[in-house]
């Protein structure tokens, strides 16, 4: 179904300024729904005007009423109707004014009652909002019926006058009060002339029992500087009322204008009380979850110190290397842990962690050979329990190249999984490791590739003695379900090693 703003490009003229004030409109009708009893519809003129008896207009948008039957079962919007069968001809279009009459066109079912308001934007007359009248020759039958019918006519008035929607106005949310919620209307004094049976129940819940019409909110008791501001500055206002510390109230104050003079307000009343006691509670789930976060990361970087200290007091050789690889990966999983006690979540920004993946590779080089490591593409959000074995896994093929693809002594026999490629002992030239990041929609697909020694001819991964090859096979395999491949790269082709990594993305139900 094509949007209001591809109707009004494909079919109208509107300039941009006039298509966001019908957006404005589109956003916030569903009180005038309600206060109607009425369905309502957008029309807009069709430009150029086809030949014919009148204008032709087209249904941009369509609205029910929430406390009333529908009298138009069928979607209308993108329908073009003729308007001399809606009786919309130049009292409407041209000069501006608010007609009563019939609509007979057979895609409602027959000829129904309707009231045309024109929609004004900067003194010209942009759209037609069409109510189709509910129990037309009958007048209300309660008070209740009566005030909402009398706010509606002034906002129509509003409407047509330019004044309504207003231009400052945010498009209305799910959390924003609605009609059924509560209604108070004041007059220009801020005095109560009206309340709801709901704007009652709303009182009662913030202590006030008192009845409040022809008392100021400030007599009741609550706090009535929305009203205030909003009967001040002509403008709405949107705020929330704590009166007591179990009980939180939305109040959405929209002022009545008449000739651009405010006359009173209409007060939308909901208490979001539990909303608001649900937002309290995510807020301490987050927080105790950065918390544990926080600790584990902590714990891991003293396990890491530990690892690190051990790793001095040992003799050198193959005791102080496990040692400080051990250190090494442990701190591959602290960084992962130390973004989610920052932001935590299913998901974490993976390019946060290959940066500082990149970073302590290169900084445990320690031969004389140069080695720069450069990053290409991201992985955008990845999962967080796939962040941690990715993580480890990267951190592994990176130390294994800046460790053995770029030998600096010349040996033509580096440690196993790599071989000399005839290239040996390539004194300062800089070595170069580029790591590929892309995600597919269906795999999270990583490349490590190097231009070093290479590895040995027939190498399988799968045949690996290298305890860090082990544990990228593995992680790749068990924890992320997906594959690895590890190859020679062909003396043409620039030679060293290329290794890459299929992940498949998992869905949310199966994280």
């Amino acid at each position: 179904m094509p949007t209001p703003a591809e109707l009004v490009a494909a079919q109208t003229e509107l300039a941009p300024d006039q298509l966001g004030h019908l957006q404005r409109l589109l956003g916030s009708w569903s009180v005038l729904a309600d206060l109607s009893f009425s369905d309502l519809l957008l029309l807009v003129p069709v430009q150029p005007t086809p030949r014919g008896p009148g204008p032709v207009l087209v249904v941009i948008g369509q609205i029910r009423p929430n406390n009333q039957p529908t009298l138009l079962e069928q979607d209308l919007v993108g329908r073009s109707v003729q308007g001399p069968a809606w009786g919309i001809g130049p009292d409407t279009l041209e000069q501006g004014r608010t007609v009563r009459g019939t609509a007979e066109d057979p895609i409602l079912g027959g000829a129904l009652p309707v009231e045309l308001i024109p929609v004004r934007f900067a003194k010209r007359v942009v759209a037609v909002l069409v109510r189709i009248a509910q129990g037309a020759g009958r007048g209300p039958s309660s008070l209740y019926e009566r005030t909402y019918l009398d706010v509606f006519d002034r906002l129509a008035a509003m409407v047509a006058e330019s004044a309504f929607p207003f231009p400052d106005e945010d498009v209305g949310t799910e959390e924003a009060p609605r009609v059924s919620d509560g209604v108070v209307v004041v007059d220009a004094e801020g005095r109560v002339e009206f309340a709801s049976p709901n704007a009652i129940n709303a009182f009662h819940r913030m202590g006030v029992y008192s009845q409040p019409e022809g008392r100021r909110f400030t007599e009741l008791g609550v706090e009535e500087s929305a009203v205030e501001w909003a009967l001040a500055t002509g403008r709405p206002v949107v705020e929330e009322v704590e009166r007591r510390p179990d009980v939180i109230v939305l109040v959405h104050c929209i002022p009545l204008l008449t000739h651009r003079s405010v006359t009173g307000a209409m007060i939308l009343l909901r208490d979001v009380t539990d909303v608001r006691r649900l937002d309290r509670l995510l807020l301490s789930k987050d927080a105790a979850i950065r918390e544990v976060h926080h600790r584990v990361k902590n714990n891991l970087q003293t396990i890491s110190s530990l690892l690190s200290l051990q790793a001095r007091r040992v003799a050198a050789g193959a005791g102080q290397e496990a040692l400080r690889e051990a250190e090494r990966r442990v701190r591959s999983i602290a960084l992962v842990h130390e973004i989610l006690s920052r932001d935590p979540g299913d998901e974490v920004p993976f390019a946060e962690i290959i940066e500082s993946l990149v970073r302590m590779a290169e900084d445990s080089v320690v031969s004389s050979h140069p080695v720069e490591i450069s990053v290409v593409g991201n992985l955008g959000e990845v999962a967080a329990d796939v962040a941690t074995p990715l993580a480890v896994t990267i951190a592994e093929l990176l130390q294994n190249a800046v460790e053995h693809a770029f030998p600096a002594d010349g040996s033509k026999a580096p440690a196993e999984g790599r071989s000399a490629s005839g290239r040996p002992g390539r004194g300062g030239r800089v070595g170069h490791v580029v790591v590929t990041l892309k995600d597919t929609g269906r795999a999270l697909s990583v490349e490590v590739r190097d231009d070093g020694c290479g590895v040995t001819d027939g190498f399988d991964i799968e045949a690996t003695s290298s305890l860090g090859l082990s544990i990228v096979r593995d992680l790749v395999a068990s924890q992320l379900g997906g594959s690895i491949a590890v190859e020679r790269v062909p003396e043409a082709e620039g030679g060293g090693t290329w290794a890459r990594i299929e992940v498949p993305v998992r869905s949310p139900q199966g994280r």
